[in-house]
């Protein structure tokens, strides 16, 4: 029997390797992509190796990441519940589809995965896999062992395998290019501020740099394509944001989080991209698109957000929606500047090409060619159902006073 497990070398998949090759004497190959997480992959492929595994595969996908998922959700503006940019959602489609590619490869019917059963993960790996190869099996240990944090770093010390987390320090930590998620421990009390131990890629709003830095973030087709005039690949244009961003303290988020499984949860990321990108790219569509376009498009977005955040990748809908998306993306060309200062971030310029602000209309400068006198005529008509409507009201109200006398 062989397994390929999505393995990144933390406390979950570390013991579950052993679980596995105890419990159904498998052979267990092991895959780790590389989507900017920041580790090192070597040392990961050394304690797979050390564990027993029958291989392990170490795949650089930073680009495909960035290009196939983070930039649409950029162009959705993805923002789970409006605070969550889907960063962890963004790349579990990923990991199945690679992990369904090496069983493939490797003749293994089984896939694993050390997806809570309490978790969205789950769902977002196991319905993409089952999407694209239903002939694949899926095995979840966690939701089948049952054990808590602690018995798994006791079952981790029994077994010789060493991990980055201690009872004391029991974080749960998922990061990617485009955000580092935190759970476990004192973060699962709502009421408690999070400790600064927590974070990595932000520095605290007190210690960040006592002057503002800017940032001007130059699109193309709704993406990012330059900063501060620099053209960049977009692997290292995410990097130098974060590195940016979180040195100012921006993108932390805390937030009660709606799990697609019901339960709410006390969520806490470090998104300095993210935050930053996203701001900027809403911005610039206020200035390119419509009311009527704006005003749609919210709609789509946050529809589109949902699916990715429940796993819903492969839905044919996700596709529906993205071909009207791409429409309005293809005017968004443009720059916005941006102000970063001890956590707080603020557009502060924005232009382009396909700009609909006309500053002969939107001045209030005498020589505007805006025609005053319109206005009497369109307030006219555009108040007119409110106008009959209350009328209406008043009638009714008049006549139930007569009626009561």
């Amino acid at each position: 029997m062989r397994i390929a497990l999505a393995y990144s070398g933390g406390l979950d998949t570390s013991v579950l390797i052993k679980w596995l090759q105890e419990k159904y004497n498998a052979d267990v190959i092991t895959v780790t992509l590389d989507v900017g997480q920041k580790e090192d992959l070597n040392a990961i492929a050394k304690k797979a190796e050390s564990l027993g595994v029958l291989k392990h595969y170490s795949l650089d996908t930073k680009n495909e990441f960035v290009k196939n998922y983070v930039f649409p959700a950029i162009k959705a503006n993805a923002l789970y519940e409006g605070k969550y940019p889907v960063s962890t959602a963004l790349s579990r489609p990923l990991i199945a589809e690679k992990l369904v590619e090496i069983a493939k490869k490797e003749d293994a019917n089984f896939i694993a995965h050390g997806c809570t059963g309490k978790g969205n993960d789950q769902v977002r790996i196991e319905v993409t896999a089952k999407a694209i190869a239903p002939e694949i099996s899926v095995i979840a240990p966690v939701r089948e062992w049952n054990m808590d944090r602690e018995a798994e770093i006791n079952f981790a010390k029994k077994h010789g395998i060493p991990v980055p987390v201690t009872t004391k320090k029991p974080y749960s930590i998922d990061q990617n290019l485009w955000g580092r998620s935190i759970e476990c421990g004192i973060l699962e009390d709502p009421a408690k501020e999070p400790p600064e131990d927590v974070f990595e890629w932000t520095t605290s709003p007190e210690k960040a740099p006592d002057k503002p830095e800017y940032l001007s973030l130059e699109f193309e087709n709704g993406v990012p394509k330059a900063v501060n005039e620099e053209i960049m690949d977009p692997v290292s244009l995410i990097d130098y944001i974060n590195v940016v961003a979180g040195r100012n303290g921006v993108g932390r988020i805390d937030h009660i989080e709606d799990r697609l499984i019901g339960i709410k949860s006390r969520e806490v990321y470090e998104c300095p991209a993210a935050t930053v990108i996203l701001e900027a790219h809403k911005d610039l569509e206020k200035l390119v698109l419509t009311r009527h376009e704006v005003s749609f498009k919210q709609q789509v977005d946050t529809l589109w957000t949902n699916l990715v955040y429940t796993g819903l990748w492969k839905d044919p809908l996700k596709d529906d929606l993205e071909a009207f998306i791409e429409t309005t993306q293809l005017r968004l060309n443009g720059k916005v500047k941006l102000k970063l200062y001890k956590g707080g971030l603020q557009v502060v310029g924005r232009t382009s090409p396909n700009s609909l602000y006309d500053m002969d209309l939107a001045t209030y400068d005498i020589k505007t060619t805006f025609n005053q006198l319109s206005s009497a005529g369109f307030i006219e008509l555009w108040g007119l159902p409110t106008r009959v409507a209350n009328a209406l009201k008043q009638k009714k109200v008049a006549k139930n006073n007569v009626e009561s006398t």
